[in-house]
């Protein structure tokens, strides 16, 4: 899988996934149902005032009494809690962000009563198409953990491995970043790094190959790795980014998108289900390309 376009027609159509979509009442989320619809990838559960997404659908002459299609009526305030109920009932596969930020959202995800917490640890993990790389990429972790310990970390890992098993990728090649490729006592990106390698050898993460700590131009190039004499499976040829902290993993992020026009899907691991939840900047086909991920990777 070279493209987010590959990704988009690799989501099984013949038993299409419900996606609750919280706070619906969004002209670029609603674009990006429409095409979903259009596309054939999934069924839609659209939470919050029925006037205002009723009006915001004709902007975008989205047919609200077509087949795929519920509106549910909820409170600004209910939207996401309606919205992840629709998943822990069985109504529904996927949650979406729609017109709510984030806290709230995942306030309800955490929610003891109703939420969907699976591991004690929820990432985010980006995929990245990059114009002139043969590849695709994941980056992990640029929205939840901010400077997580070695054992989040682990957790950060095994979230990225399942949805990259999901999306395509057998056996990913998983570089934990560093800003050198050596370890150095007073730098514990390294120490982290060198210890998540050992534990993968040592069978503790499963599902994938890591080797760390290697520099970016170490991670993606293999003529860098080369020249620096880095030789192993994962130099020059990784799948999955792992990130010291959160600074390091928005800088790449941003940088791959607006000096590199990298196209991206983006989903939250870590839960019962999938959770997209994409920037308000993003447009209807980012937004549709981290719901075809989010799909593949509700995949049992």
């Amino acid at each position: 899988m070279k493209t987010l376009d590959d990704l988009v027609q690799a989501v099984d159509r013949s038993k299409r996934k419900t996606v609750a979509v919280a706070q619906a009442a969004d002209t670029e989320v609603l674009k990006a149902v429409k095409m979903s619809l259009e596309s054939g990838i999934a069924h839609f559960a659209l939470v919050g005032n029925h006037e205002e997404i009723k009006r915001l659908a004709l902007d975008v002459e989205l047919d609200l009494d077509q087949k795929g299609v519920e509106v549910i009526s909820a409170s600004i305030q209910n939207c996401a809690g309606t919205a992840v109920k629709e998943v822990k009932d069985g109504r529904a596969d996927v949650v979406m962000k729609g017109h709510i930020d984030t806290k709230t959202l995942l306030r309800a995800v955490l929610n003891k009563d109703y939420g969907l917490r699976k591991s004690s640890v929820l990432s985010h993990v980006a995929l990245f198409e990059i114009p002139g790389r043969e590849k695709m990429t994941f980056l992990t972790d640029a929205a939840m953990n901010i400077e997580p310990t070695l054992e989040e970390k682990v957790q950060i890992i095994n979230n990225a491995v399942e949805v990259a098993h999901k999306a395509g990728w057998e056996y990913p090649k998983v570089a934990p970043l560093a800003a050198v490729e050596v370890v150095n006592p007073a730098m514990k990106a390294t120490q982290d790094a060198a210890l998540l390698t050992q534990m993968n050898r040592r069978g503790q993460i499963k599902g994938c190959v890591v080797d760390g700590p290697l520099a970016f131009d170490n991670a993606v190039d293999q003529k860098a790795a080369k020249q620096k004499g880095v030789q192993s499976e994962v130099a020059g040829n990784a799948d999955i980014l792992v990130v010291p902290t959160i600074e390091v993993a928005n800088a790449l992020y941003k940088s791959f998108i607006y000096f590199a026009q990298a196209k991206v899907a983006g989903v939250i691991s870590g839960a019962q289900a999938p959770i997209v939840l994409t920037s308000r900047a993003d447009d209807a086909e980012n937004k549709i390309y981290s719901l075809a991920l989010a799909l593949k990777a509700s995949q049992s």
